[in-house]
């Protein structure tokens, strides 16, 4: 019998255990990993010494790189609670507290940055002087100092101190009992025990991402003028559910409460492109509901944020300490707006107002309302809330003392009792959550019970109701068709010189719907009507090219191919329900011709097919994001032998046709070819470029500035990711 067992767990997820030596690794921990070890039995429930407690991993094998696929490869903030708490090893007089301490390894940058993150997770803002900065008054951060160390049993500590460490290299280095790893190349690991060994690999391929716990299905919604969608009641440990979260429609925008692990998967599931989302509207920084962030990134605008002062620093802070960069670089893919506490704050109609809620990590209850026919609607968004009786075991006279006050008490008791149309709580218990008990008395109209892994009990159904994944709760209905008020948006941005009434008679067609998995488009049909993408998402195919990319909300489908009157070149795929409108292309080839607008749709169309074709700007991006970028591109074409930098220049240079040889201070890195590029140094870091490439044979390339890739949140993010990959192949030679 074998002495190593390797088991495939996920997309980028693998399990090593070796028994004999009492070593049981996590090779891998993207969002939702300790799901799926409990989903396929790697963690179990089980009874020692009167005690209950779960098995698990005891070491945790980390990524080499920070992102992968535009996705975090490393978040071991659950895993690594799991380890403590639910297997026990650091609960007193537990039999698992053996004092060996839960296992780390990896790069060593990566180790201190998971060691990082997991403090901020921990804790959040670990001083009134950071509260203070964040915008709080020298009172309120004394008062939630001192509750924040009464929920830490009096002192903060590092991770350092609970967790130890194994920096792995090219030799192999022993994680415990005679268990050795190395790594082979990056991403690439060996493990060993006597004469055996096992390879473990944890790079996706250029499609993969990593993949939730359950299935979702397909949903369509309907999009009113003001409605709560439940994209979530479970809790990190509910392998069945997404955590808790809500969509909320108002007067045609989207917005999410919370962001949590695969919220890629949640948003496509209800037939919204990520590009759709107007902004996100955050209660706190635990990674049940933060890990989604990176999927906001992946559009090709910056997406508003909304939180309290003290919320945003936190999660800048984490999000800081995950990407080994600095706190400030959160501006650089959202849109930021501090909320007022305790105050309704007017966000284009919709009012949303925060409310501190005692947690670890400062957390905020949100109340939004809209005004309708008959006043307001309210509806009340209570994450991570506390049992009121163990806020009451917290009191103490004593100001300097960890704890709070009555006064606080009472405060906290009357702000989450406060009566909503909708009222959504946590109930999760223990120490940090709800209970549904506290809300038995609530004169709300509507109690949803949320933020748990268990099913609701009896004396828990008659206080509050469920709800299932994709309903809504519709507190204004809509009595217009907002879908032709984005239909109208997207041609004026893409059409800026055709008149309006000229708009208006390509508006004057039919809004069809397409099922998920249904070919808008198949390559070498007719183009009798090119499509004009509304809603939800839609996937480009052309296998023989090796082309797939993602087309969202704005986009034309068939444009190209009706206006030469040709069979389409590509397929077309609806991703999740799609509402688009279907134009006929002999009437789009008549505005077309009468506004002589021919030359240059040709022109952009060119540059938009080569962008599509790439990694970097082959996702996610609008027509008009596309248009605008294709027109700023500038063309070089270089011959044999000759060099191009970009010298002082800030921005990417992209090779368009032919390969190129590239140099990082005059050191061979790596062979480029079409839809490769260099330059992302000068833009992440503002900074003069280090690379330089010399052509092979002829080479053509296009430059692109930095101030044109700025404000496109999903570009930066991959140029991080590249930066990152390139960073670890130079190291490694």
């Amino acid at each position: 019998m074998p002495e190593i067992r390797k088991v495939k767990v996920s997309t980028g997820i693998e399990w090593v255990e070796v028994p004999a030596a009492g070593v049981y690794i996590l090779c891998g921990c993207p969002p939702d990993s300790v799901k799926h070890l409990m989903k396929l039995g790697l963690i179990i429930p089980t009874e020692r010494d009167g005690w209950s407690f779960e098995t698990g991993p005891n070491a945790i094998l980390l990524s080499d790189v920070i992102l992968q696929n535009g996705s975090f490869t490393n978040m071991a903030e659950f895993p690594v609670l799991q380890m403590l708490y639910r297997q026990g090893t650091l609960i007193p007089n537990h039999p698992n507290n053996t004092g060996v301490k839960p296992i780390l390894i990896g790069a060593e940058d990566q180790i201190n940055a998971q060691m990082d993150y997991i403090h901020r997770g921990n804790y959040g803002l670990i001083s009134e002087e950071e509260m203070i900065k964040a915008g709080v008054t020298p009172e309120d951060a004394k008062t939630m100092m001192r509750m924040k160390l009464r929920f830490a049993f009096g002192a903060i500590h590092h991770p350092s101190a609970l967790l130890d460490s194994r920096v792995v290299k090219e030799e192999a280095v022993e994680i415990q009992n005679g268990v050795y790893v190395r790594r082979v190349a990056l991403n690439r690991f060996e493990i060993s025990y006597g004469t055996e060994s096992v390879e473990v690999n944890l790079n996706l391929n250029h499609l993969e991402h990593y993949c939730p716990s359950y299935p979702l299905g397909y949903h369509q919604v309907e999009r009113d003028s003001f409605s709560i969608i439940h994209s979530g009641d479970g809790d990190g440990w509910d392998v069945n559910r997404p955590t808790m979260s809500s969509v909320i429609f108002y007067q045609g925008k989207i917005y999410l409460v919370d962001a949590g692990p695969n919220v890629r998967v949640t948003l496509q599931s209800l037939g919204i492109g990520i590009s759709e989302v107007d902004g996100i509207f955050h209660t706190h920084s635990h990674d049940d509901h933060f890990a989604g962030l990176p999927a906001f990134i992946r559009s090709d605008r910056k997406i508003n944020y909304y939180a309290a002062p003290y919320v945003r620093a936190s999660v800048a802070k984490k999000l800081a300490a995950l990407l080994s960069v600095e706190e400030e670089r959160f501006a650089d893919f959202f849109n930021i707006h501090d909320l007022k506490v305790d105050e309704w704050n007017d966000v284009e109609g919709l009012e949303v107002r925060p409310r501190l809620s005692p947690h670890p990590v400062e957390t905020a209850i949100l109340q939004f309302r809209a005004l309708g026919p008959e006043g307001y609607k309210t509806y009340g968004h209570y994450a991570d809330i506390v049992s009121l009786d163990v806020l009451k075991g917290m009191i103490t006279d004593d100001d300097d003392a960890p704890g709070v006050s009555e006064e606080f008490y009472q405060t906290i008791h009357d702000h989450y009792l406060e009566p909503m149309d909708v009222k959504k709580i946590d109930i999760g218990g223990g120490l940090i959550h709800g209970e549904a008990s506290d809300f038995k008395k609530d004169q709300s109209k509507k109690m949803i019970l949320s933020h748990t892994a268990l099913s609701l009990r009896p004396d828990q159904r008659e206080i509050g109701s469920g709800a299932p994944f994709g309903t809504a709760d519709v507190l204004l209905p809509s009595y217009q068709d907002n879908t032709r008020r984005y239909a109208f948006e997207y041609l004026q941005h893409y059409l800026p010189t055709v008149p309006t009434h000229a708009l208006r008679t390509l508006l004057n067609t039919s809004v069809e719907t397409f099922n998920p998995e249904t070919i808008l488009l198949k390559e070498g049909d007719e183009v009798e009507s090119i499509y004009l993408l509304l809603t939800g998402s839609v996937e480009l195919l052309k296998t023989s090219n090796n082309l797939h990319a993602m087309v969202s909300a704005g986009s034309l489908v068939g444009e190209m191919t009706a206006l030469h009157q040709l069979p389409a070149m590509e397929t077309y795929r609806a991703l999740t329900f799609v509402k688009a409108m279907r134009i006929p292309s002999k009437l789009y080839r008549a505005v077309v011709e009468k506004y002589q607008l021919f030359a240059d749709i040709i022109r952009l169309m060119e540059g938009r097919e080569f962008l599509q074709a790439t990694w970097l700007f082959g996702d996610s991006l609008s027509y008009t994001i596309q248009n605008r970028v294709a027109d700023e591109m500038c063309s070089h074409y270089l011959e044999k032998g000759q060099t191009f930098s970009l010298g002082t220049e800030r921005g990417v240079c992209i090779i368009r046709q032919g390969e190129a040889t590239l140099y990082y201070k005059g050191i061979e890195v790596e062979t480029l070819g079409r839809g490769d590029f260099f330059g992302e140094d000068s833009v992440v870091f503002n900074q003069d470029c280090s690379f330089t490439i010399k052509a092979h044979e002829g080479c053509e390339c296009c430059t692109i500035s930095a101030d044109s890739l700025n404000e496109i949140p999903i570009v930066q993010w991959k140029l991080i990711e590249n930066m990152e990959c390139r960073r670890h192949l130079m190291a490694s030679r």
